[in-house]
């Protein structure tokens, strides 16, 4: 047993970040296994705030190794941007960076598809982040049309593929919107095999190589995107992304069997938050979710769009725990609750007039779902400067151990603040 995962159980946005880059110092390889840069980590330490979105956290540790592995699709230009710019901040990439030739590759006609279809859904639209994900990733399932990472660094394959791929592309994008400006292959084919170049020296087999480190002893962090309910299979179907962002999605983004993880930790924000479409029964639409997303600055680290807030969901939070399997919980963002006289956390739902304590799978029975609170006392005081479970205010104690209850799995961390240092670690 060599492998810790961090794995958010909401709807993304737990401030994982920050726990991965605590548990840094105690690994040796971070792997980021799903998702795109349609997630992002904030992460702030030594003064500095670095905004990452494909790279793992572990890019910010010196003799860290840091993996995207075979789960994640990637938009090369958006990578190398990155890269640029956490280097600009005085970080080094260096060869620690390594990325798998499995990964799948986005090209502008996915977004161009993506903006279309999202488009044509008016008011049903899931609420995408228009970079392409979903679609990259239906290229993958349907196999025909898909380049992956090690495509790029053979430029003949490309020469071979992109053709009768842009080709299609052109016509079901026009038939879509006659406005459609075709792409040119051969423009494409220059273009990203000069991107692969750039990339080269960093891609690999990640899966062999993983299999080596665990073979040799060397400690693994698995780093999740998004949260459990956003999972393309456990999640609020179709207002979910477009892979396995539980803990479940670990395997089959990486390569690494699961018996490999000795610890599965739970993130969770204090209440609840939501961006994009689809149901969310705790959400606030009064002043009360407005001062919890001005106190949580609740906007996308990626897209900047303000995200949906509410109370606490622990029937949504425990189904996430039990989907991705979590042996603790990381209870985030506690402080921003500390100015509420009063706070409720969602403890059942009540659904056609029965009352349940199960996460639906349906959306329609999500929709229809009203929350069921538990009301406790706030405790009005700042606790940014806490550092131990026992000097927290009685009540906010209480809050914690209300969570743990609800969820039915300990609480072991509680964040404080955005930086490092405001982490109680029991």
């Amino acid at each position: 047993m060599s492998a810790t995962a961090v794995v958010g159980l909401q709807w993304g946005d737990e401030a994982k970040g920050k726990i991965v880059d605590l548990l840094t110092d105690q690994h040796e390889i971070v792997v980021r296994y799903l998702g795109g840069n349609n997630a992002g980590h904030t992460v702030k330490f030594d003064g500095k705030t670095f905004k990452l979105s494909l790279l793992p956290a572990g890019v910010l540790r010196p003799g860290v190794t840091s993996v995207i592995a075979n789960g994640v699709v990637i938009n090369p230009a958006a990578l190398l941007k990155e890269i640029a710019g956490v280097e600009s901040q005085g970080v080094e990439i260096g060869e620690d960076l390594l990325i798998s030739d499995r990964a799948h590759v986005i090209f502008p006609y996915h977004m161009a598809e993506e903006i279309i279809y999202e488009k044509l859904r008016g008011d049903d639209a899931i609420g995408t982040t228009m970079r392409g994900i979903g679609y990259a990733y239906r290229e993958k399932a349907g196999r025909t049309h898909a380049i992956r990472v090690g495509d790029l660094i053979r430029p003949d394959v490309l020469k071979q593929k992109l053709p009768e791929i842009v080709a299609f592309k052109n016509q079901l994008l026009s038939a879509f919107d006659p406005e459609h400006v075709a792409f040119k292959a051969e423009e494409l084919i220059d273009e990203y095999i000069e991107l692969g170049k750039k990339l080269e020296k960093h891609i690999t087999d990640t899966t062999a190589y993983l299999h080596t480190q665990i073979k040799a002893g060397r400690r693994l962090l698995f780093e999740g995107a998004q949260g459990s309910l956003l999972d393309i299979d456990h999640g609020t179907f179709p207002f979910v992304t477009s892979s396995n962002s539980s803990g479940a999605g670990i395997h089959s983004g990486s390569g690494v069997p699961e018996r490999h993880i000795s610890r599965m930790i739970g993130i969770v924000k204090a209440y609840t938050t939501r961006v994009g479409g689809g149901p969310c029964p705790t959400e606030l639409k009064d002043e009360t979710g407005q001062h919890i997303r001005d106190e949580g600055n609740e906007y996308g680290t990626v897209t900047g769009r303000p995200r949906r807030c509410g109370w606490l969901d622990a029937v949504a939070t425990k189904y996430g725990a039990e989907v991705s399997g979590v042996d603790c919980l990381a209870v985030m963002l506690l402080d921003v609750l500390s100015k509420l006289p009063e706070l409720k956390i969602c403890e059942a739902y009540e659904i056609n007039g029965k009352r349940t304590e199960t996460f639906p799978s349906q959306i329609d029975d999500l929709a229809a779902a009203k929350p069921i609170y538990r009301t406790l006392k706030g405790w009005q005081t700042d606790i940014c400067g806490v550092r131990s479970m026992s000097d927290l205010p009685p009540e906010a104690m209480e809050y914690v151990k209300v969570v743990s209850d609800l969820v039915g799995v300990p609480v072991e961390i509680v964040s404080v603040g955005p930086d490092r240092e405001q982490t109680i670690l029991e």
